[in-house]
């Protein structure tokens, strides 16, 4: 495996490794990887001739320094788990590297993609997003960009940015990956103490329910009783609970507007929990 640090090696890099065109599929992550990120770079493994994928933990994207003091780091686990995924390059860069001495992000407005839901919860947050992600694409040029459901508004954020800013590359969104318990892998669930993750595992449950209830009630009805089944739930705090149209993600209506979505965030042991599942 290829590992480089600083945007300048990747132009000559690439030139090395290419004797004619080739495909570029890229994965972007923030480390800690588990077996959602391996789905994404296996599927980019699949569909390129080349797999890079970066490992950076972005400081302008988090709203509390003790999250990001707390986010799990651990570049050689990081690097065996992507090898055995496909991943042959990756671009694992300094802060500075990647903003010399400014560290700060640009301002975004793409409207309720930005504003709602976690833009709403988390001011600043699709700021840092959009920076790093709108570095990263136009550092790696891939043909082929990999990203997952599971941050399903960070997904639809990240499709407008290529079409509002005419990027080169195809953004891919791939299935949203569960343990065999049916808890949303992410990064922080390392986190989770046995109890908490019992509470967790209540998330999915709702949100399985809500699904099997839509022909009983609408949206609007649907997130509220959603939301009142989490609160129930001892030692598990609910954030919000959305019915969503997942091609703009303004809150649904009524059943006519197709496809749906269900977002909702949810703490257990002090950790945040994002999941959703698609009506």
């Amino acid at each position: 495996m290829i590992v480089f640090t600083h945007p300048d090696e990747w132009s000559a890099l690439r030139s090395s490794l290419f004797s004619s065109r080739q495909s570029v599929g890229y994965v972007a992550t923030m480390g800690a990887l588990h077996a959602g990120h391996q789905s994404l770079i296996s599927r980019a493994s699949k569909e390129n001739d080349l797999v890079v994928t970066s490992v950076y933990v972005n400081p302008t994207q988090f709203n509390v320094a003790s999250d990001l003091d707390k986010y799990p780091r651990d570049l050689g686990k990081d690097l065996e788990i992507a090898a055995a995924a496909g991943c042959e390059v990756v671009f694992a860069p300094t802060t500075e590297a990647m903003y010399g001495e400014n560290v700060t992000s640009e301002n975004t407005d793409y409207g309720i993609l930005t504003s709602s839901l976690e833009g709403a919860k988390r001011p600043g947050h699709f700021n840092g997003v959009v920076t790093i992600v709108r570095k990263l694409l136009k550092i790696i040029g891939p043909d082929n960009a990999y990203f997952g459901e599971k941050d399903f508004q960070q997904l639809a954020i990240i499709r407008e940015l290529a079409i509002r800013e005419s990027l080169p590359v195809n953004i891919i969104g791939c299935e949203l990956i569960r343990n065999s318990d049916g808890l949303a892998m992410s990064s922080r669930n390392v986190r989770l103490t046995p109890e908490g993750r019992i509470k967790a595992l209540e998330i999915i449950r709702v949100l399985k329910e809500m699904e099997g209830l839509k022909k009983e009630m609408g949206p609007q009805a649907l997130a509220e009783w959603g939301f009142y089944e989490l609160e129930r739930v001892r030692g598990l705090t609910p954030e919000y609970m959305e019915v969503v149209n997942s091609s703009n993600l303004e809150s649904l209506r009524d059943w006519s507007e197709v496809p749906s979505r269900i977002l909702t965030v949810a703490w257990a042991d002090g950790v945040r929990l994002l999941d959703n599942i698609a009506i």
